[in-house]
């Protein structure tokens, strides 16, 4: 019991690594199918073009007026969040009934992480699932962050709700992106990328909520193939692999997935060194789990 709670504690004190990592800066600006490169994040880069992924159909422009706002939205680069996000709440204002609501809301959920608003990014991003429930890269946002927000002061209760939808988000998007049809404005690989990318995001979502539930084991499996099949491997899944790695006394998967993080430039370095040492002290003194 101790040791769980003690793997808990590590984690909390990292939420806010988590959140300011790489992991949820996901927000490539994409808006009606046409890509941007994706914002920055504060640990490190990660540039492939990918554009969010949906089953569902863009809706038409209604007015030559709305379309041209809709486009000065699309133009406004998801480097400026906040431009981003005034453009697209005063675009719903003017145009609450436009057709191109599922895009912006979309575009907003990612905006929205980038400028540090939880709450709206998930607002924003339910919105678009309920208009479009096939729309992978958002399911993939949501499944990734909402289990990244949890921290100690988070109450039971909503803890458990966020879990219980980042779980369902995270599947969803598992089992729907294998079927995606690729865009006829794509290359096969960059298609290749955005459903790797948007499937790291879900198993990623997936084993953050195995690890606050205390099923670490089930953690690995999802963390492993994250950080598998990123085109940009996030240093937050391998932080969260190895403190996966190390709760079930795997030290020396622990070790290589702390190192892992180590290795990438930014806010998770420090941390991932501390814990790549802890995960040796306990080799040398602990017996290891057999795989």
């Amino acid at each position: 019991m101790r040791s769980k709670t003690r793997l808990w504690l590590e984690i909390f004190t990292a939420t806010g690594l988590l959140l300011g990592s790489c992991g949820i800066a996901m927000a490539q600006g994409s808006q009606g199918g046409q890509s941007q490169p994706p914002a920055q994040s504060s640990d490190k880069s990660k540039t492939p073009d990918v554009a969010p992924l949906s089953l569902d159909a863009a809706a038409p422009p209604v007015s030559a007026e709305e379309e041209a706002a809709f486009k000065a939205f699309q133009a406004a680069p998801m480097s400026d969040a906040k431009q981003k996000i005034q453009l697209g709440e005063a675009f719903l204002q003017k145009y609450p009934e436009t057709h191109y609501k599922s895009s912006v809301y979309a575009a907003l959920a990612f905006a929205c992480v980038q400028d540090g608003q939880v709450q709206k990014m998930q607002e924003y991003g339910e919105k678009e699932i309920v208009l479009a429930p096939n729309d992978v890269s958002t399911l993939a946002l949501l499944a990734q962050t909402l289990p990244r927000t949890i921290n100690s002061s988070t109450p039971q209760a909503d803890a458990a709700q966020l879990l219980a939808k980042a779980e369902k988000y995270s599947k969803q998007a598992i089992e729907i992106t294998p079927a995606l049809p690729k865009p006829a404005n794509m290359t096969d690989d960059a298609f290749a990328a955005a459903k790797n990318q948007n499937l790291a995001m879900a198993h990623s979502g997936l084993g953050l909520v195995y690890i606050r539930r205390g099923r670490s084991a089930e953690a690995i499996t999802e963390l492993d193939e994250a950080v598998k099949i990123d085109p940009n491997p996030d240093p937050v899944n391998y932080y969260l692999l190895g403190m996966a790695n190390k709760s079930t006394s795997h030290f020396d998967d622990a070790i290589a997935a702390f190192n892992k993080c180590a290795a990438i430039t930014g806010q998770m370095q420090n941390i991932c060194k501390t814990q790549a040492e802890d995960a040796k002290k306990k080799s040398a003194t602990e017996l290891s789990a057999p795989k």
